[in-house]
């Protein structure tokens, strides 16, 4: 046991802090611009489960959550009704503790969770925009259209343990499609589909997938663009396509089927019976070097991401949750398991949330919770689009995906009235947050007021020891941490050289960099290795570099992502080293790069600035040392506003 280390759990508020504006340990935290009323904390689901458990208050809870952790996760199965084919004999077995095992001897499908034979089947499960109206799903609906797939994937011949991949937006029959290929004992490969072909081909080969569930187009604001020929051009053996909507047809390859002609006539559904470490997802998130890192989720990853939603989100039965996202992100299964298992409805809405047509149906579908990316209240704030709607029904904001920016997140609390902003960080290893906060604690935008219950983290400095700013290291263990990578060595990423927890597990690496503030708040600066968010999204240096590099009189390049003076969302800045005698500009570099990027990784990737050097920062074993790249540029470097 080593107790020197920092073990950062939740600490009381200060009631009045004054505000500060500098980047370095302030001497009080900026002051909350919400406070929890009475009713609220009274009616919160950790003020439930204190009341149970005899503990004070919130900060009780937290302590109670980590030192035990069994019956932490026994509560949380109790609570959100996870339902089980055959009981688990012991709910942990951590005889590896890189590894644990999580409800032994258990036989399950989490399927059967999400469609709780309890739960009235005429409720709403989603709530989703379609042709300018509402269209809502009730359980029922929902149910019989997943067994529909589930069905037709085992008349089809895939079997338990197969993968199936899922490109396309996030709908109601995308979800639909998700549920059901879960419930056939199968796992879904979820990718993105704003990716190019290049890097679909990539995760499909990565992820094995044997069939592709995809649309013929993509409906993006006023453009129709090609999806279906995008799967084809990335090598996909076997694909069914749904049509985006009733005026979409394409011609199909040979032995490629359209969604209707594959649906089994049989609506009734029997998931497949799984252990709970049976595959559910392939999920990517980029690492430094190579292919992205293929993480699965497991039958017991929902149980994290439910148990997220309950205590610090507060979903509560009738809710109604949104976030903007799609099944290629973590936070499309995230959406579908935290509501589905907590009796919500997940509102979805298919096009652009950029524009006042989003914000619409955040008023028209009665949104109690909005999930958002800090890049997207920045556009938000930018043209003022969505303060002409009524978003009073929303009782909480959820950010996620990249650092958030105070100004940003005042505004959006303002949008609802005055509500408060659940800040959450963590990933897709992760099932969930790591750090985040509750409706029972004051909000102060842009900052974190909690580890995750059932987790701590103690913070790090570069030469290993506690400290108040440094990378963060999680102590386990929990359900949806994951304990296996399909592509990569998974304890030497998350654990080599990793010192010993105090409760005697190894401290898991996560990548992320903190500042711990007075009055037990936090501060999340940005990653600590050679990732990046840009718009909320995860990527590798590594996978940007491998895109720009093929440019024409380009040596090499180094991507970096740069935090703007005020803090929030990434800038990508790269630095290019042109082949001797060549005559570029960073100025003509700049839509070379951007086109590279768009026809060989992601679209919604946008270079910021490009800088031109003769060489790179190098270790004396060849590697590029950007963390040298990235303390050149400084928050008060203008760049280039143009976007491509």
């Amino acid at each position: 046991m080593q107790s020197a280390l920092l073990i950062v759990g939740w600490l009381p508020m200060t009631e009045h802090p004054s505000p500060s504006s500098t980047n370095t340990l302030p001497d009080e935290p900026p002051a909350p611009a919400w406070h929890p009323s009475a009713e609220i904390i009274a009616n919160a689901n950790v003020t439930a489960v204190a009341r149970q458990l005899g503990l004070p208050d919130y900060a009780a809870l937290h302590q109670w959550s980590c030192r035990n952790r069994e019956a932490y996760w026994q509560l949380v199965i109790d609570r959100v009704g996870i339902k089980f084919r055959e009981p688990f004999a012991k709910i942990l077995d951590a005889t590896e503790p890189t590894r644990p095992r999580w409800l032994v001897g258990a036989k399950m499908n989490v399927v059967d969770s999400c469609f709780d034979a309890a739960v009235d089947p005429a409720s709403p499960a989603i709530i989703e925009s379609s042709g300018g109206s509402l269209r809502t799903w009730t359980i029922n609906e929902l149910r019989r259209l997943a067994a529909r797939v589930c069905n037709g994937l085992i008349a089809g011949g895939i079997m338990p343990g197969d993968a199936v991949a899922v490109v396309m937006p996030m709908t109601a029959r995308s979800v639909a499609i998700y549920l059901g290929i879960i419930a056939a004992g199968a796992a879904v490969v979820s990718i993105a589909d704003s990716f190019a072909p290049d890097e679909i081909a990539t995760r499909l080969r990565v992820g094995n997938a044997k069939w592709v569930f995809t649309q013929d187009l993509v409906l993006w604001g006023a453009r129709r663009l090609a999806l279906y020929e995008k799967i084809v051009a990335a090598g996909a053996a076997k694909i069914v396509v749904c049509p985006a909507d009733a005026g979409s047809s394409v011609i199909l390859r040979q032995g490629d089927i359209a969604f209707d002609d594959f649906l089994s006539s049989d609506d009734r559904l029997m998931a497949v019976a799984c252990a709970p470490h049976d595959p559910i997802n392939v999920l990517f998130s980029s690492g430094t070097t190579g292919d992205p890192k293929a993480i699965p989720w497991d039958h017991t990853t929902p149980i994290k991401c439910a148990a997220d939603g309950h205590f610090h989100q507060d979903l509560h039965p009738g809710d109604v949750v949104c976030w903007p996202t799609s099944l290629g992100w973590m936070m499309g299964p995230w959406l579908i398991f935290a509501a589905l298992l907590n009796r919500a409805t997940i509102a979805l809405h298919a096009q652009t949330p950029t524009e006042a047509n989003f914000g619409r149906f955040v008023q028209d579908a009665g949104v109690t919770m909005l999930g958002v990316v800090p890049s997207l209240v920045r556009s938000w704030k930018q043209s003022q689009c969505m303060e002409q709607f009524d978003w009073t029904k929303i009782r909480a904001f959820s950010s996620s995906g990249e650092c958030s920016n105070a100004a940003d997140m005042l505004y959006l609390m303002q949008l609802a009235g005055g509500r408060p902003v659940i800040e959450y960080c963590g990933g897709t290893e992760i099932g969930g947050a790591y750090i985040t906060g509750t409706v029972v604690q004051p909000s102060i935008p842009a900052t974190f007021t909690t580890p995750a219950l059932g987790l701590n983290f103690v913070l790090l400095d570069d030469d290993g020891k506690p400290a108040s700013r440094g990378e963060a290291l999680i102590e386990g263990p929990s359900i949806g941490l994951s304990t296996r990578l399909l592509n990569r060595d998974h304890d030497s990423i998350y654990f080599d050289y990793t010192p010993m927890g105090e409760n005697g597990f190894p401290l898991r690496r996560h990548g992320d960099e903190i500042e711990a503030l007075p009055g037990g708040y936090f501060r999340v600066i940005g990653r600590s290795d050679d990732t990046m968010n840009l718009g909320g999204i995860k990527v590798g240096c590594a996978e940007i570099e491998r895109a720009l590099n093929a440019v024409p009189e380009i040596a090499e390049t180094a991507a970096v992502a740069m935090a703007p003076a005020g803090g929030g969302p990434s800038r990508l800045v790269i630095y290019a080293v042109p082949v001797a005698g060549a005559a570029i500009s960073a100025e003509s570099l700049k839509p070379l790069f951007q086109q590279a990027i768009r026809d060989h990784l992601n679209p919604l990737f946008h270079v910021d600035e490009v800088r031109l050097t003769s060489s790179l920062p190098r270790t004396a074993s060849n590697k590029i040392i950007r963390r040298t790249l990235r303390a050149e540029l400084k928050p008060s470097v203008p760049l280039l506003s143009h976007r491509d």
